[in-house]
């Protein structure tokens, strides 16, 4: 009876993550405009797309392979797999122990490499400017994402997400200045993974200034709407991410009341409006920076997750 309901919650979680990531998407969209006064596209426009695209025929280039036939899927299966094993309305789940953030770093870093292998598998110029691009940014992103990780992991002594939740939640954790540049730090890094403004604009088709757009050019039909999803599914990762390890607020423990599992779900859902709200503020106050600008932009990233992995260590000789 414990094992049903494990996979009934494990499997609730992962139909949470993949309802709610287009709704976040189409949040940002709604507020970008909002603020900008203007009315925007309705809130549930995401789901129209995806749906629309799912019922078109695909059209692929003669000079494809298999391989791009088969990416969106690998994409999408590796992007919903990961944002699974995000904790985010409650903890212990029954795939909780694959939950390291290692491991996670690993799958989004999978879905990346053959992204931009796809990209390159057609041949146009377009889809090597977006590959190189998008490898270069990788290149700086994973290390500093990385040395997040460790200063995080030195201070909640593991990488199991849900122990890092636990910790994050208890009064053991105090106030940190690690804590602080570390947060930073992976606001960069989720804001570079995700192709957002300063470092891409997302709404933009110019061939000088974009990242993710420049290698899904030659996708259509169903295999656009999975990579299209896949991005949806990314940024709802990395905010559950920032939402797990920096407010876990609200995430109910394994065993726990089923209303203690209603005021999770509430608590996620908030926190996820909140950090929509946010981002929105962010890119609509900010302008988009020159390529040649990103590593500097990376950079400042991975010496705040040096620095706070260098204080860690500081501060337990005292």
């Amino acid at each position: 009876m414990a094992l049903i309901h494990d996979l009934i919650f494990q499997g609730g979680q992962m139909l949470l993550v993949l309802g709610l990531a287009p709704l976040l998407t189409g949040f940002v969209r709604k507020v970008k405009a909002r603020l900008l006064r203007r009315q925007g596209p309705p809130l549930l426009q995401p789901y129209r797309d995806l749906i629309r695209l799912m019922r078109k025929d695909v059209v692929l280039a003669e000079s494809a392979s298999w391989l791009f036939r088969i990416i969106p899927y690998v994409v999408f299966a590796g992007t919903w797999v990961a944002a699974s094993l995000v904790p985010t309305f409650r903890s212990g789940l029954l795939f909780s122990w694959t939950a390291d953030l290692i491991a996670i770093i690993a799958l989004l870093g999978s879905a990346r490499f053959f992204l931009a292998l796809a990209g390159l598998d057609v041949g146009t110029a377009f889809g090597g400017i977006g590959s190189s691009r998008e490898m270069m940014i990788a290149s700086l992103a994973e290390p500093a994402m990385l040395m997040i990780v460790f200063a995080i992991a030195l201070i909640a002594g593991s990488t199991q997400l849900s122990t890092m939740a636990a910790f994050m939640n208890s009064p053991e954790v105090g106030v940190r200045v690690s804590l602080g540049l570390g947060l930073v730090a992976l606001i960069i890094v989720a804001i570079a993974e995700n192709a957002r403004v300063p470092v891409d604009n997302p709404a933009t088709h110019l061939e000088l200034t974009m990242v993710h757009e420049a290698m899904v050019l030659e996708y259509s039909g169903r295999h656009l709407a999975l990579i299209e999803l896949s991005s949806f599914l990314k940024l709802l990762l990395y905010v559950s991410l920032i939402a797990c390890l920096f407010m876990p607020w609200g995430i109910a423990p394994a065993g726990v009341e089923p209303v203690l599992l209603i005021v999770g779900i509430a608590a996620y859902v908030g926190k996820l409006a909140l950090s929509g709200l946010l981002l929105a503020a962010f890119e609509t106050a900010i302008a988009k920076m020159r390529v040649f600008r990103v590593p500097e932009f990376l950079g400042a990233a991975l010496m705040l997750a040096l620095l706070a992995t260098l204080l860690r260590f500081v501060s337990r000789s005292f």
